[in-house]
């Protein structure tokens, strides 16, 4: 199991906090720091079974400067989002956890990173 984070925000610390109170065995990714390439945010979308659009954090002042809020949301764009996300780390919703049983959630909820650990057993 691995979850992207940025320690810096409070659904982060508590995502970490609920994984440590349940023992479980994680690596632990600074996203901002450790940039994913675009290649890996390919794969963990094939995880979440999301498109790029929906893990982008479109408020963001990097969102408003590239004005994502006009792209189009289709499978030509598709290639687009992915190199926006890769290229402006910040965009990339938090946190995300990458399940033992190959899919991954967004993790914004106490009730997410529980399905993250029940995905893990059995």
């Amino acid at each position: 199991m691995e979850i992207w984070i940025n320690p810096a925000f409070s659904k982060c610390r508590s995502a970490i906090s609920l994984l440590d109170a349940e023992g479980a065995d994680y690596t632990v990714r600074r996203y901002l720091e450790e940039v994913p390439s675009e290649d890996e945010i390919r794969a963990v979308l094939e995880r979440l079974g999301l498109e790029p659009w929906d893990i982008t954090r479109t408020q963001e002042a990097d969102a408003k400067e590239l004005g994502l809020k006009d792209w189009a949301r289709d499978a030509d764009t598709r290639d687009r989002w992915v190199t926006a996300l890769a290229e402006h780390p910040r965009l990339i919703q938090r946190p995300i956890i990458t399940a033992e049983d190959g899919t991954a959630l967004v993790a914004r909820t106490d009730e997410a990173v529980a399905e993250a650990l029940s995905r893990g057993k059995g």
